[in-house]
């Protein structure tokens, strides 16, 4: 197969099995000097072991980050001021993380002096695409070498067989036949998928869950907390500030406890097929909740309903991998421009994989009015009469249908 030459490509490399392999591949293949880049988005693995295993390698130019803070200020944040949800379920985890990586793909070529990045996603799945149109946003020039498009390592056990032929370390097999689950991890979620997931009929064994109780086994006492807003993003939790990367952390933690945040889903994916997998999103499950208990306290309800509207739309460009694209910015103006009344406090009740909403108040710009609201005496806030005249407005072209039935 012949290969537009490239002099230096940087990898995004975990130094996992796929990544590991790749890197041994692009020498061979290619001929070229490769740069590893790695990056500590909350995967709740130690990333340095991937300098040594880079070094083992060989590899001069080693490129370690921690990028937790921005991934959750500058991408987690603003997705969830969006309320974004794919299908329903999917609260975007994987796909969030994304065009972060590709965004420091970029830049540390240009830093660097290469002419081509590469990453590990399959031919199959959305990251591909994902990491790609963020990559040729950002530098429509930039060559990218996808290898699960041009080699024949098509399988788990190729991989490995490939692996100990030219003496790469892996990790060991789940039980020496099969390969573990496909698991991806950062601050806002694990994701499984392969193994026996594959047939969407078998539930996945207790085994698997890594970061949630089985609410069965939760603890049997709710835990309260309560999470402070400012312009849509919690600042603070039970009165104490922390960072965006500090708050899902935290939320994390006591969301896993309370075993909250699990789901198992066939979605459909933008290459056309549908696949199964399991995720565990512990604070997102918790951000999510609370987040739309505080705009109901604040938001118009016009804004609120076409919030709502576009939020669909809003994840699939996330999913989809479009999330520098000029209509996915538009969209984030809009919503990030409602977001300056989301102020106030919002009080949770974590229960057993349950996420219960039972208080929540704004000093500034709360636009519930008792006095208009209660079903007391409200000594003339609001005309109960006003509402024949709305009424009978409204009617009127379903009073004119009906005279023709």
């Amino acid at each position: 197969m012949s290969r537009t030459p490239v002099k230096k490509v940087v990898l995004a490399y975990s130094g996992g099995l796929d990544t590991s392999v790749i890197l041994k591949w692009l020498e061979q293949e290619y001929g070229c000097e490769v740069v590893t880049f790695t990056a500590d988005i909350g995967q709740g693995e130690e990333v340095e072991p991937a300098r040594e295993k880079a070094q083992a390698a060989g590899i001069k130019e080693i490129y370690i980050e921690d990028l937790r803070e921005e991934f959750v200020r500058d991408f987690v944040y603003p997705m969830f001021r969006a309320n974004a949800i794919y299908e329903g379920e999917y609260l975007l985890g994987t796909s969030i993380a994304r065009p972060l990586i590709a965004k420091r793909l970029v830049e540390i070529a240009a830093e660097t002096g290469a002419d081509a990045i590469s990453h590990g996603a399959t031919g199959k799945g959305n990251d591909q695409v994902r990491f790609e149109l963020t990559a040729y946003a950002l530098n429509p020039d930039i060559k990218i070498i996808a290898p699960w498009r041009e080699w024949d390592l098509l399988s788990r056990e190729k991989l490995m067989s490939y692996a100990a032929e030219h003496g790469i370390a892996i990790e060991q097999k789940r039980d020496g036949t099969k390969s573990p689950y496909s698991m991806d991890a950062n601050l806002l979620h694990i994701s499984y998928e392969g193994y026996d997931l594959e047939d969407p009929w078998v539930e996945p064994g207790g085994d698997m869950w890594r970061w949630t109780n089985d609410p069965q086994d939760a603890p049997d006492t709710p835990l309260e907390i309560t999470l402070t807003f400012t312009r849509g993003d919690v600042t603070a939790i039970d009165g104490k500030a922390m960072t965006p990367a500090e708050v899902l952390a935290e939320l994390n933690r006591i969301g896993g406890e309370h075993g909250i945040g699990r789901a198992d889903i066939v979605e459909n994916r933008y290459v056309g097929m549908k696949s199964r997998g399991c995720y565990e999103t512990p604070g997102g499950s918790i951000l999510l909740k609370a987040h739309r208990a505080m705009e109901s306290l604040t938001l118009d309800r016009e804004a609120a309903h076409l919030k709502d509207e576009l939020m669909p739309r809003y994840a699939e460009l996330i999913y989809n991998g479009y999330w520098l694209s000029p209509e996915r910015e538009m969209l984030q103006a809009a919503i990030d421009q409602t977001q300056a009344v989301v102020n106030g406090d919002v009080r949770l009740k974590l229960y057993k994989g349950n996420v219960l909403v039972v208080g929540r108040r704004s000093e500034t710009n709360s636009l519930f009015d008792e006095s208009i609201a209660t079903f007391e005496e409200d000594a003339g806030a609001y005309d109960q009469g006003d509402a024949t005249g709305f009424i009978r407005l409204n009617a009127l072209r379903l009073r004119v249908q009906g005279r023709q039935r």
